[in-house]
Parts: C-alpha cells; structure tokens; sequence
C-alpha cells in the first residue's frame, strides 16, 4: 500500500498564496488567500502557517510577494529593498531555522540573477516552486529512510509524537509524520500517540486531524501522560520533528520535547528526530546558542473566553526547548539516519556556502 497525502498546507494558485488556516483546525477547515508580503509576515507571527519547513516555504513566496510590489526599476536599488523586505520576513519566527535558509537562498538567486527587475521578479517565483517542490520530495525521503530504522518487533509499532510535525509543518507528507506514513503504509504501525503539547495544542488539533484525515489509528494524550505511558509499555518507540539542529545535534523542538526524551531515556524506548538538512545549523556548535522564541502569555492563561488563572500572575513561555543530543538514538533526513555525532562530517559538505 502507498500513502501519500492530500494535505498541502501552502499552495501556489494563479497570482497567489493559499494557506490551509491552522489556526481555526480541527474545528474548521478554511484557505486564507495571500496576496501581499505584508499579510503573510502577518499569517507566519500568528501562525496560520506554522513548522519550520512550511514557515520556509511560506516565507520564500512572501519574498517572492514583496519582490512584486517593490516600485523600484533600478536593479542595485531593487536588491537593497529587497532585502529589506527578507529582514522583515526574517524577523517573524526566531527559532525556526528553515526560515532563515529560505530567505538566503531566495536572496542569493536574486543577486545572482543578472538582467531587469522583472527577470528577476520571475526567478524568485521559479525558486520559491523549486523550495516547496524539495520539500515534499524531502519528506518523502525521511518518511522512507524513518522506516528503516524503526525497531524489528513481533508486534506492530505504537509510536509517540510531540506537536505537529506532519503535512501540515511542511510541503505535504511530514518529517516525523512522514515516517509514521511510510510506517502505516508498510503495515508496521499500530497507531500513533499524540501529545496534546500545550500551550497551542498542536498536537491535540493538528496531528490528531491529520491521522483522522488519513485513517490512521491516533491516541490522544496529555502531556503529562507521556512517561505513564511508557511505563505500561504503551510506546515502543518516540519520532520528533524539530526546528533547528545544532551542529552536535542538539535540537530544538516545540516546548516539551526534552521532557518526553527524558521519559524515552528513562524507560529504554528510542528518541529519533525526524528533519531535512536545511534545519542543521552547522554555524552553531551547540544547542546553547539557539535563540528561544518566547510568546504571549495569553497563550498560557485563556483558553478560549476563559483565564485559568487569577490577575496577578506572572507568566513564562517558551515556544521551544533543545533536547541534548546524547538522548537522540538517531537523526532522521533526506540522506540517511545518523547519530548526532556524525551530523558535522557526514552531512555538512551537502549544505552550499
């Protein structure tokens, strides 16, 4: 059996950028249509479009947006305000290190691009495609590469998630979603559970919607269930996403995540992290320097009308944590599966400079 996904969370149509609205999942599916650079630095901030490869992707045709409304005629005038614009993009999500990768590599083709504004307008548009046509196909690869990896048992597998790292968080198919795919296409899998990673819920609303969507058996649980879970011999095995790597493999990913590696670690069950290339940032050695996005508290306190808790408290939240890279049994990407160790000497010579 093949699986693939009818799931495409960022679209190009016509003149236009189509975004699934995560925000309004599992409740209501609606498309919110892009046209501006403006409304989608706006959609990336509060997360209509959200997980590092989308937000990439996203961000590459919000670009690609801008380059269009850009007035000037000038080439070397155009470029300056063009990077203007890839600032502003840059400056919507800090953690998610894809983000960044796209932005750069939508500005190194459009310095390199000799001729007019309009040529160079076009080749954008060309490498925004290009981006998410590789990232689908990246997905695809760590779906397989995933599967070749998951523990021989008797048994089928029962495989733990934490937040969304599915179709959803990228082109289509998912990095550790992928590998459930490949999984439950291989008749290997079980079912999957999910963590409802509060404070978003992304895994009670979005990966839980994209299992029921496709027919694979999901399990709901709190976070705090993970390592009571394990205990009872519920999960034999523990897929991630993430949203930078450091170069020792250090790897930050939705807030929580450390805790569910310590639960791994503790009861014997691997942790794997599931991520294409462009999310390694071989420029920082260690998790210690990956910058930590903090948002509103209102995230913590209110659900829906409801406060949870009285005036007066204070709050702290974190959209991530780093998971040191000696509780992560393997690295799972488009070339392979690797230990975090070898991520510098087997896998940087892939990055270009």
């Amino acid at each position: 059996m093949t699986l693939k996904t009818s799931i495409y969370p960022v679209v190009w149509q016509d003149d236009h950028v189509r975004l699934i609205d995560q925000t309004r999942l599992p409740a209501e599916y609606s498309v919110v249509e892009i046209k501006r650079c403006t409304d989608m630095v706006e959609a990336i901030k509060i997360m209509i479009v959200r997980g590092a490869p989308a937000i990439g992707i996203a961000a590459a045709y919000g670009l690609y947006l801008g380059a269009r409304e850009l007035p000037e005629t000038d080439r070397v005038e155009f470029l300056e305000s063009l990077d203007r614009v890839s600032q502003t993009l840059a400056a919507t999500r800090p953690t998610a290190v894809n983000l960044f990768w796209s932005l750069n590599r939508m500005m190194k083709v459009a310095r390199a691009t000799t001729g007019s504004v309009e040529q160079i307008q076009a080749r954008l548009l060309d490498e925004a495609h290009a981006i998410a046509t590789e990232d689908l196909h990246t997905c695809q690869e760590i779906g397989r590469h995933g599967l070749s990896i998951l523990p021989q048992m008797p048994q089928k597998l029962r495989l733990l998630t934490h937040c969304n790292a599915g179709a959803l968080a990228t082109a289509g198919y998912g990095t550790a979603l992928g590998v459930v795919r490949s999984a439950w296409a291989a008749e290997r899998l079980e079912r999957v559970y999910a963590d409802e990673t509060r404070p978003r819920l992304q895994g009670a609303k979005l990966t839980t919607w994209e299992c029921v969507q496709e027919g694979i058996p999901v399990t709901l649980i709190t976070d705090n269930m993970a390592a009571h879970c394990m205990k009872l011999g519920k999960i034999d095995v523990v897929v991630v996403g993430a949203d930078r790597i450091a170069a020792n493999g250090d790897a930050a990913n939705k807030i929580g995540t450390y805790s569910v590696a310590l639960c791994a670690k503790a009861h014997n069950i691997p942790f794997y992290v599931a991520a294409p290339l462009s999310t390694i940032d071989f420029q920082l050695a260690d998790g210690s320097g990956i910058p930590i996005e903090e948002r509103d508290p209102s995230e913590i306190h209110t659900v829906g009308a409801v406060r949870l808790c009285p005036q007066g408290v204070e709050f702290y939240n974190p959209a991530f944590d780093v998971t040191p890279a000696d509780l992560i049994a393997g690295i799972i990407t488009e070339h392979g599966v690797f230990l975090p160790a070898e991520l510098q000497s087997k896998l940087s010579h892939f990055q270009p400079a």
